[in-house]
């Protein structure tokens, strides 16, 4: 059949992680606590992928009264700051990436989305789709819809991806068309 895509289960992400490097570096299970007690869970789930944010952040600010422009973007928007907990402004947001870097296999695509311990404390995660065969560290933004400072905790979970698997592979992929995000290494701005 063609345009039918199935959910991928935890013995499918294993495995392409594991012989084809899919996720690396791939966590085979959830890890729920460390050396300083609970934290918030990563690695393998039952289908999907628990994801988890690295020490590096931009957090947005408007100290130099920037226009925010998608197709003019002015870097002077953001402040870089490598921290273990990375405090998000009331209202705002900011931009961080993932420990793990992906390949996506041709016959697949992804969606991602947040984590329900953040999305219960207002605090929202927007990834686009991986497409078929993108690969790179994930750029993630991190909202903060409340009136209150939030807290995001690096090198813990904070976010779920999905691996949806085609019957009918795609004509033309990310990597055949050069997306301009291919193989982005750290914490990528808009390009235009």
């Amino acid at each position: 059949m063609n345009g039918i895509m199935s959910v991928c289960s935890d013995r499918w992400i294993r495995k392409m992680s594991q012989e084809h490097g899919m996720i690396e570096p791939f966590i085979d299970g959830q890890v729920r606590s460390a050396d300083h007690g609970r934290i918030i869970s990563y690695g393998l789930s039952s289908y999907g992928y628990d994801l988890r944010v690295s020490d590096e952040f931009k957090v947005f600010t408007n100290v130099h009264s920037a226009m925010v422009d998608p197709k003019g973007f002015d870097e002077k928007s953001f402040v870089d700051i490598k921290t273990d907990v990375c405090v998000v402004p009331p209202n705002s947001f900011a931009l961080a990436r993932s420990v793990e870097y992906f390949r996506i296999p041709r016959s697949v695509l992804t969606i991602c989305v947040g984590k329900s311990t953040y999305a219960r404390c207002g605090i929202i995660v927007n990834v686009t789709p991986f497409e078929p065969e993108w690969e790179g560290h994930v750029t993630l933004e991190i909202s903060n819809t409340t009136p209150l400072p939030a807290k995001i905790y690096a090198n813990e979970g904070l976010a779920q991806v999905v691996f949806f698997e085609a019957n009918d592979v795609c004509e033309t992929s990310y990597a055949d068309r050069g997306g301009k995000y291919m193989k982005q290494r750290g914490i990528t701005v808009p390009r235009m």
